[in-house]
């Protein structure tokens, strides 16, 4: 084991329970942490940022007065957060839980922030000189040309990566120039930080998709839109948490002097779009058990604390 956290993590268990967004987990997770004794930790990327509350579905006070919560609300909206600070956040979470006698939950939507708690991944640092010039490029240039360099120097990223994700190739950009290393190096075959059993809770895709478009007229009517005015000067300044569905859509119809209602549509076309995205991501984990009913992820997670 690489880190200091991980003097009794091959003792102890992790319980993981993730999915696609919209199925239902954040609940089943609530309920089960509470009829087990567990504590969750929180595997969102975008709940870590303070007063982006609703567009996020983040746990709210009730919820977190029932069952305790980790890793949330950790940073303003124009910080900038990577894997590698939630990798240590989040470990240090799973140890104080440990070693209060208790099991700590890990349930969220993404897919890299569980994996790099779950398993021993190194993450290279960042270099800022280097960042920024390649980001001048990338606005310069454009991610195709960038890409075809990416192609050049490490084809294993260039294959994992869309030309159009511009940030991820920045990132693997980066990597490759500080490290000499391919960027997907970080992802292959590596030992496991901790035992953990995993769970993945999907109700199918008709059914997340209705989800999402009901879980988007909710948002709306909670006051979406009023949130993200609230923010925007900060969200506009942020490289990652302007990124978030939703958000993004309002902030994209505002900057073109348009009714925010517009960004409805496509922050539910977003939000399938990223559904799908994380079931692909899940279904590759040949360690993740797919519970078949609600029943189930309890069954499993109960057994946990017997």
């Amino acid at each position: 084991m690489s880190n200091a956290q991980t003097t009794d993590a091959g003792e102890q268990v992790v319980a993981v329970l993730v999915g696609p967004t919209a199925a239902g987990k954040s609940a089943l997770a609530l309920e089960a942490a509470q009829r087990s004794g567990m504590e969750i930790v929180n595997a969102d990327a975008f709940c870590l940022y303070r007063r982006m509350d609703i567009g996020t579905a983040k746990p709210t006070p009730e919820d977190r007065a029932r069952v305790p919560h980790h890793v949330i609300d950790t940073h303003d909206v124009s910080d900038a957060v990577d894997v590698a600070w939630y990798q240590q956040a989040a470990r240090a979470a799973v140890v104080e839980i440990w070693q209060r006698g208790r099991t700590p939950l890990l349930t969220g939507g993404s897919g890299l922030y569980v994996h790099g708690v779950l398993d021993d991944l190194q993450f290279p640092g960042t270099d800022a000189d280097v960042r920024s010039r390649l980001e001048a490029e990338l606005e310069q240039l454009g991610p195709a040309e960038l890409h075809r360099r990416l192609e050049s120097v490490d084809p294993a990223a260039a294959s994992h990566i869309l030309a159009t994700n511009g940030r991820r190739i920045v990132r693997a950009l980066e990597v490759n120039e500080i490290t000499g290393r391919s960027f997907v190096a970080v992802l292959g075959d590596v030992q496991p930080w901790c035992r953990s059993v995993r769970i993945g809770w999907d109700p199918g895709v008709d059914e997340v998709d209705r989800a999402i478009e009901s879980r988007v007229d909710a948002m709306w009517d909670a006051g979406l839109v009023d949130e993200v005015l609230a923010i925007r000067p900060e969200l506009e300044a942020s490289r990652t948490a302007s990124r978030a569905v939703g958000y993004r859509q309002i902030l994209d119809v505002l900057a073109a002097d348009q009714d925010p209602v517009l960004a409805k549509e496509p922050t539910v076309a977003a939000t399938r779009r990223l559904a799908r995205k994380q079931r692909a991501w899940f279904r590759r984990d040949p360690k993740l058990r797919w519970a078949q009913s609600p029943s189930q992820v309890h069954e499993i997670l109960g057994r946990l604390e017997a």
